[in-house]
Parts: C-alpha cells; structure tokens; sequence
C-alpha cells in the first residue's frame, strides 16, 4: 500500500534504537514497495482486490494478536474507531488501484504519497495545527509537479488516461490522510501493540471493501480465479501483514531524518520495478515531475508539516 506518515520523535531518539531497527524498516519498506506491482499483476477488479487483500489478512493477524491480546487495553469505543478507520482505507485502496490502472503502478504509488499534504491541511482545519512556512512553499511546489506527472498531454506520456489516474490518485492520498487521522485518534494514549489496531483496522476495511465493491462495482466480483487471488494473497501477507508490522516497530524508534528517507524509499522502489517488471518508461516531463514530488516531500518530511508545538502523538499507519 501507500507509504507511511512521518512521525515526530523524542529528542533522545538516537539512544531508543539500534542498527537491527534500520534494517527491520528497510525490510518492510522493501515489502509494501511491491503493493503496486502485484496489484497490476492480479489484474483484475480494485474492489475486489481490497476486499480480498484484507480477507486473507485477517485469519494470520488473529494468529498473531493471539500472543499480545493481554496487553492490548483499549476500550471498544477506541477498538471501535480503529474499525472505522479501515473505512477510509478501503476506499483509499480502491481509489489507488483505479489509479495504478491508469497511470502504471510507479506513478500511482507517488501521487498517493501525497497524502503527506492532505494530513497537514486535515491539521490544520481539525486540529488548528499552524503549517509551518516550509509547507506552504513546498506545497504549491509538490502540485505542480504533481501536473508534471500527467505528461501535459505529451505523446511519450506513459498511462493510459494520466488524468484520471491523478484524479484518483490524489482522491487515494486523501482517503489515507483520514485514515491516518482516525487511526492514530484510535490508539492515542493508550500504545497498544501494533497488531490490535491493524486488526481491528482490517476487519473494518473488509467489511467496508465488500459495501464499495456491492454498491459501485468495478467489476466486483467474489469468485476465486487464479491466479489472480494468487497475485492478492501475496499482497496480504507481503504487505497487510509482514510489509506494515515491521513499519509499525521500526519507524517510532527512528530518527525523524532516517524517516523520511524511508518513506520516500518506497515509491523510487515502486518506480524501479515497473520499470523492470512492466517497462513503465516515463516521459522526461513525468520524470522531472517525480524529482519535484519526491524532492518536495522528502523536504517536507524532513522539516515538518506544522509547527512542533502543536504536532500530535505518532500515527501508526497500516495502508
């Protein structure tokens, strides 16, 4: 799925991990960098797809949560909201899988990577987070490049409708940027092990999967064809389960700077084995678009969104 959302982190940070937490966060970095490559390998419905993502998922989470339910004390009005962020996850899965049809599997894995942006204007609405004056330069910046990522109508474009797979794009970074918010809400406070909520997270955008696939289609359908539900089952245990539990213990304990990198790790991977595995070969406008979003974000990252002084406890992101 999309990358995860930068974290603020202690001043002590650098005494909380060791080298092994790096490699943990490369490894599930690596994993969920391969979400788009399998999802245009099932080639078949993106309804269905997330739907069945989080079916398979669920029986090894339970497996999992088995081990650690005892110290998982959150209320179910939390377990609750949890649930419901999985809501806004399924509709950003299935909004990022429209997009990867239309724009190839490493152009849509960046423009949902713009979440990034949506979290901070979400602060600042919700929470009364002040942007910090980075933000605001950057973001204009990040969007006009984000245009660049169409090909502006250029012959050598690479997507079948460019358009409207950044159309879908940036409504999946904005499906996600609620998901993070109402995720993070969930456990704020009380620091469950991070297998609950992806649980309770994943129950819900299962539930929430077969409403979007029965009320808007996409070829939505629940029969088992392989290899297609080869291709999904991978996807659920490579991402769902191993990609998002690694990124869930590692990226808390690193530093904000590392983060970053890491999060921007995943989508230059997505863009690589397209590239390998599909010869998605961008045009320059498309390539000088991903140089403005990448470069932009990894600064915004970096830099923070909104002020320190009003940034929230970490969200433990599961997309």
């Amino acid at each position: 799925g999309p990358g995860p959302v930068s974290v603020h982190h202690p001043p002590n940070i650098d005494a909380m991990h060791t080298p092994p937490t790096r490699v943990v966060a490369l490894g599930g970095i690596v994993a969920i960098s391969t979400t788009a490559i399998v999802v245009r390998a099932a080639d078949t419905s993106p309804t269905a797809i997330t739907f069945f993502r989080m079916v398979y998922a669920i029986p090894v989470l339970l497996v999992l949560y088995a081990f650690v339910f005892r110290r998982d004390r959150r209320p179910w009005k939390a377990r609750s909201i949890a649930a419901l962020s999985g809501v806004f996850l399924a509709a950003d899965l299935t909004a990022w899988h429209v997009a990867i049809g239309e724009i190839g599997a490493g152009l849509g894995t960046v423009l949902v990577n713009t979440q990034v942006i949506f979290v901070a204007v979400a602060g600042w609405l919700i929470y009364r987070e002040r942007p910090t004056r980075t933000a605001l330069v950057l973001i204009p910046v990040i969007l006009i490049g984000v245009l660049l990522l169409s090909g502006l109508g250029g012959s050598d474009a690479y997507g079948d409708n460019p358009w409207a797979g950044i159309a879908f794009g940036l409504l999946a970074g904005v499906f996600y940027a609620m998901f993070i918010f109402t995720l993070g809400a969930s456990n704020r406070g009380y620091l469950a092990p991070a297998v609950g909520p992806l649980l309770d997270s994943t129950v819900g955008a299962a539930v929430a999967g077969l409403g979007i696939g029965l009320l808007i289609g996409l070829d939505f359908s629940l029969d088992i064809t392989w290899p297609e539900h080869g291709w999904i089952l991978a996807t659920a245990l490579v991402t769902q389960v191993f990609g998002w539990l690694l990124i869930s213990y590692a990226l808390p304990r690193l530093a904000a700077l590392e983060t970053s990198a890491l999060i921007l790790l995943q989508p230059m991977l997505a863009i690589v084995w397209a590239y390998l595995i599909f010869d998605e070969a961008l045009s320059w406008v498309q390539w000088l678009g991903v140089v403005i979003v990448l470069g932009g974000l990894l600064v915004l990252n970096a830099r923070g969104a909104v002020e320190p002084k009003a940034r929230t406890a970490p969200a433990e992101a599961a997309s």
